[in-house]
């Protein structure tokens, strides 16, 4: 989902606030002293994508404390460079769709063309203008109320290596993942590390996701675009990388692959048809599987779901057995998962008893 806002009025409150350190809105106190409610692994991971962006404009800090307000076990941004080597949280590699900068002239010299994922792509790149960084991504996570885990992407890599050189000769791996070291970010799966600071890696580059698996050993998830579009680096079609041998290959570097949902239950005429058996073959290798985009607008609800994204949830988890889904609507998807777990229900139940006592001892009073 592509999330539009006014590009002057974002410039002018960032050269009002300078160049800080800190997100400018208002967060919750961190919690340090270890009182702060762990994360949930009993059921499917409530993943925020790009924050709830469903509501708010996507990789804004309202947007991730609004995700953490809902619900959200992990909130989810897309990791870029600026030309200066600073990491920044943006899905596009230019401005053109989320922002009206080609509304202003004074910025039209500000247009460049450059090869990205082997096609040329023209419009105004991020570079100049400071958008909520890496960091300041991390510090909304560290403060929240309780556990909240973070799930980077590194994004357009062979891109970002191609146009954005460092310093010390490092790569843009290597400074996504220095980035998560600085803040304690560490551990393997479900070890102590992990819980107290959960963090999954993301990429639709398969060399990225090896090339880091020497430097941490946090949990990495392959993602995985429609069936048309081969992987931005190794050239491979969806076939090759959902292959049995690739997926025995695969399992060496990462705990599960993101799948378009799509792809795992094919769509004709806006109807699911029958489901492929990806989700169980990447379980017979403990692989885990967290498909993105789930939507609430009728436009991405398929008819079988009634136009209701309750169903949609109950297909994916009950039937389908998936275990994460990336979502624009934390909210929904956290109340979902709410108001169908056993806790619940017995609450309800007992809840519904209190009510009816009360009401047979209401004439007594």
């Amino acid at each position: 989902m592509v999330s539009s806002f006014s590009f002057a009025p974002f410039v002018f409150l960032l050269l009002v606030i300078g160049g800080t350190a800190r997100p400018f809105y208002p967060l919750p106190g961190k919690g340090d002293d270890g009182s702060r409610r762990p994360l949930q692994t009993f059921r499917p991971y409530n993943v925020a994508h790009r924050g709830s962006n469903g509501e708010i404009p996507e990789e804004t800090s309202q947007a991730y404390l609004r995700a953490i307000e809902e619900g959200a076990d992990f909130i989810e941004t897309d990791i870029l460079s600026s030309k200066d080597g600073v990491l920044i949280c943006f899905h596009d590699v230019t401005l053109d769709n989320t922002t009206d900068i080609a509304k202003y002239k004074e910025f039209a010299n500000r247009k460049r063309t450059y090869e990205v994922q082997g096609n040329n792509t023209t419009g105004f790149f991020t570079g100049k203008f400071q958008i909520i960084t890496f960091e300041e991504f991390i510090n909304i996570a560290l403060d929240a109320p309780r556990v909240v885990g973070i799930y980077p992407e590194i994004k357009n890599p062979v891109l970002i290596n191609q146009y954005v050189k460092w310093s010390d000769g490092k790569r843009f791996e290597d400074k996504f993942v220095e980035t998560l070291q600085k803040y304690g970010y560490k551990g393997s799966y479900l070890s102590k590390d992990w819980l107290k600071q959960p963090a999954f890696v993301q990429s639709f580059a398969p060399t990225s996701l090896v090339y880091i698996s020497n430097k941490t050993e946090l949990p990495k998830i392959l993602l995985i675009d429609e069936v048309d579009i081969p992987t931005q680096d190794t050239n491979q079609s969806y076939w090759e990388i959902t292959s049995d041998t690739y997926l025995d290959y695969i399992k060496q570097y990462v705990v599960g692959i993101g799948p378009w949902k799509d792809t795992i239950v094919p769509v004709v005429n806006n109807y699911t048809t029958n489901p492929s058996d990806l989700v169980a073959r990447a379980h017979a290798r403990n692989l885990q599987v967290h498909p993105y985009t789930y939507r609430n607008e009728n436009q991405y609800l398929h008819f079988n779901f009634s136009q209701d994204p309750y169903n949609e949830y109950d297909y994916w988890i009950n039937k389908i057995g998936v275990d994460g889904l990336f979502t624009d609507f934390t909210g929904s998807l956290h109340n979902f998962q709410e108001w169908t777990s056993p806790n619940h229900r017995d609450d309800m139940i007992e809840s519904e008893l209190l009510h009816k006592i009360a009401l047979l001892v209401s004439p007594y009073e």
